[in-house]
């Protein structure tokens, strides 16, 4: 399995370049309107922390989106990370089913 060429997309990074700094939107105001401490939105902007169901389910109200693109860029970020971090185990330890007999 080859490494990438550069790091999985971080949910938070999405949120500041895609959605807050074109709106114009602080982290302190998006907090705010979404009834969450500054300190979460703060977090997740600077790729410390993901994206929880809570949240995602506030992001998607507030930006008259789904929750599920908020938890699927979480979802895809995880498992970027883990492949990463597993990956050549993952094929050395692990056989498919249909190799394993």
């Amino acid at each position: 399995m080859s490494k990438r060429d550069f790091p999985p997309i971080h949910p938070g990074e999405i949120l500041r370049e895609e959605f807050l700094v074109p709106l114009g939107i602080s982290q302190y105001r998006l907090a705010k309107e979404i009834h969450v401490p500054a300190r979460r939105i703060n977090e997740i902007v600077l790729e410390k922390r993901g994206i929880s169901a809570n949240t995602a389910l506030r992001l998607g109200r507030y930006f008259g989106m789904t929750a599920q693109f908020w938890i699927n860029l979480q979802a895809r970020y995880d498992l970027e990370v883990a492949r990463e971090a597993i990956g050549d185990t993952l094929i050395q330890e692990i056989k498919p089913l249909n190799k394993a007999a």
